[in-house]
């Protein structure tokens, strides 16, 4: 028989979150159960709640960094054991037959990956997300949390994580290799943390210096305020990477004039409005302008291992499901440092 678990949902795109219950099916042959005990707030998730983005299916309830223990397995489950501590990020499915499944590359499945959230699993019904105490997904799209994260910070980590470590690793950040975070928020500061951690010098651009102080403690080594005109002229032709965070609309001319020659530009924070630059910002500097979705699931299970291995996971503040409205005002104000974690034992 399904099961029920606690929930804040949103009944449409206008109204606040409410605390509610929804059914989880039992655990098919492959599958496991997992008892969430935190979940990150993405911004994608209020983006969905409030129907910026494309068609919402509500009710729906959102969240895709999820943390938590295995309750139950099904009887062919072999990966994964009651008990064991595991993570669910961004999807929870996806083809696994084309080019891109089979190169570990399930996010750019070219059937469409089955999201956490908004999405309609196998079993034709809509996938709810990790604003909930518990959830059932196939073992193949689980990830194993290292005993060396706490649950707490590596919640974050399933999308936030992953998203930065995904371009960091693809263009080739490391030792020699001058990388720029464009924003400090919770994407940012965890592309801070990686590259620094990779090796590379790294700098954040950010309108304001106010998390000056904050980026050098996470491992930047310079903080430039975009909000002064000069700073564009000081820094032309500086960066070998730029990855950009925020969704808030940018000058690409601007961005792209801080590229050295090859250099990239990676777009993972997502306007809602189409973006624009001339040509010669690329081809004057034989620059590329790119963008990335999150990673695989091998490739994030690499990324937990790697934030296990250097001892950080996300900055993160604690709350309780009954202040999920407040924080998401608070996320829209950039009002948290870093990452908003749910407590599902308080649902």
């Amino acid at each position: 028989m399904p099961s029920l678990a606690q929930a804040y949902i949103a009944h449409s795109a206008e109204s606040p979150l409410q605390p509610g219950v929804i059914e989880r099916r039992d655990p098919g042959p492959f599958e496991v159960r997992i008892g969430i005990r935190f979940t990150g707030i993405c911004h994608s998730d209020i983006h969905t709640a409030r129907g910026d983005w494309s068609s919402v299916r509500y009710p729906v309830v959102v969240g895709h960094e999820i943390a938590g223990t295995v309750e139950a397995v099904g009887t062919q489950v072999t990966r994964y054991a009651v008990g064991d501590r595991v993570g669910v990020g961004c999807f929870v499915d996806s083809c696994r037959e084309c080019d891109n499944c089979l190169a570990g590359e399930e996010q750019y499945c070219l059937e469409g990956s089955t999201s956490t959230y908004n999405s309609v699993g196998r079993d034709g019904l809509p996938t709810a997300g990790g604003y909930s105490t518990s959830i059932v997904v196939d073992e193949k799209y689980v990830l194993r949390i290292p005993d060396g994260l706490s649950l707490e910070s590596a919640a974050p980590l399933l999308c936030a994580g992953i998203t930065m470590y995904s371009p960091l690793v693809q263009w080739g950040a490391g030792p020699g290799r001058r990388v720029a975070i464009i924003g400090m928020g919770g994407l940012g500061h965890m592309g801070v943390k990686i590259a620094a951690a990779l090796g590379a010098e790294v700098s954040v651009l950010s309108q304001t210096l106010r998390k000056g102080e904050d980026a050098r403690r996470l491992g930047a080594s310079h903080y430039y305020a975009t909000s002064d005109p000069s700073t564009f002229e000081v820094l032309k032709g500086r960066f070998d990477l730029i990855i950009n965070t925020v969704s808030a609309p940018l000058d690409l001319d601007d961005y792209l004039s801080l590229l050295a020659l090859d250099g990239t530009l990676v777009l993972v924070g997502l306007p809602t409005e189409p973006l624009q630059q001339r040509a010669w910002s690329l081809a004057g500097m034989r620059r590329n302008l790119a963008g990335s979705k999150m990673g695989g699931i091998r490739k994030t299970q690499e990324m937990l291992d790697f934030c296990a291995a250097e001892g950080f996971g996300a900055e993160v503040e604690v709350i309780a499901a009954h202040q999920i409205n407040e924080a998401f005002e608070r996320v829209l104000a950039s009002d948290v440092r870093y990452r908003f974690v749910i407590d599902a034992n308080t649902y």
